[in-house]
């Protein structure tokens, strides 16, 4: 395995391993600046709207979080690469209610900035379990 696809893996883990334990921070910092989210059925977002929404989730009694990502492919092409994996999350509401499911594909495009890999682009295609 390359040097390039080594760390991008590295990064989706510890992308994982951040929003599992609701640390806001070290996801932001795995960002560009001008990354953009494409959901369906609502506006693309980007940094500073994830910061918000992140924050405002981790402020008071957070949801549990758990989530596997498979890479299913990642491609590099210089100083950009695209991944496309499957996604599963469960957000368990504080309180113990009954956790939200949702799993399907995302595709992403990453760029290397100053050696080091960050999420461009992502379109993620969730949908409830």
């Amino acid at each position: 395995m390359e040097k390039d696809e080594q760390e991008i893996r590295k990064l989706v883990e510890t992308w994982m391993a951040a929003t599992t334990a609701g640390d806001v921070e070290t996801v932001l910092g795995l960002m560009a600046d001008d990354v953009v989210f494409l959901v369906p059925g609502r506006p693309p977002m980007d940094k500073a709207g994830f910061a918000a929404a992140s924050r405002a989730q981790s402020k008071g009694p957070a949801p549990e979080i758990d989530g596997k990502s498979e890479i299913q492919e990642i491609k590099v092409l210089g100083d950009w690469a695209y991944m496309w994996t499957r996604l599963s999350v469960a957000m368990t509401p504080p309180g113990g209610a009954a956790p939200t499911k949702r799993a399907g594909h995302t595709l992403s495009i990453l760029r290397k900035r100053n050696g080091k890999w960050l999420l461009a682009r992502d379109a993620n295609m969730l949908a409830p379990v």
